[in-house]
C-alpha cells in the first residue's frame, strides 16, 4: 500500500465546506480508478488552518495511472465550487508496512 499525504492551508471559517467538497469532488473521482483504497481527513487541533488528507492507493503503479485529465477537471471543477484556490503546502509518499503483534 502507498499513501498519498497532502497538507493544505485552509482557513477555519470555511474548512468544513473544503472537507464537504473534497468528499464529494475529489474522493467521487478518485473512487472510480483502479487501486484507490480510501482516503482519510486529519485534523490538528493545534493548527485549526492546517489539515491533511491521507490517501490510500493499492500500489505507487494504481496511483500514477489516474488520467491527468481526470486530475485537471476535478481540481477545476473543485475550485469553482469553493470559490478559491487552497494550495497543498506539503506533499509527500509514503509505504505502508505491517507488523503483527503475537
Amino acid at each position: 500500500m502507498v499513501i498519498e499525504w497532502l497538507k493544505f492551508q485552509v482557513p477555519v471559517e470555511v474548512r468544513e465546506k473544503f472537507i464537504q467538497k473534497d468528499e464529494e469532488i475529489w474522493t467521487q473521482a478518485l473512487a472510480k480508478n483502479p487501486g484507490f483504497l480510501g482516503k482519510e481527513v486529519w485534523l490538528n487541533p493545534n493548527i485549526p488552518d492546517q489539515l491533511v488528507l491521507v490517501i490510500h492507493w493499492e500500489s505507487r503503479e494504481a496511483w500514477s495511472a489516474v488520467p491527468t485529465k481526470l486530475l485537471e477537471e476535478t481540481e477545476q471543477q473543485f475550485i469553482r465550487e469553493m470559490g478559491a484556490v487552497y494550495p497543498i503546502i506539503e506533499a509527500g509518499e509514503y509505504q505502508v508496512r505491517k507488523f503483527t503483534h503475537s
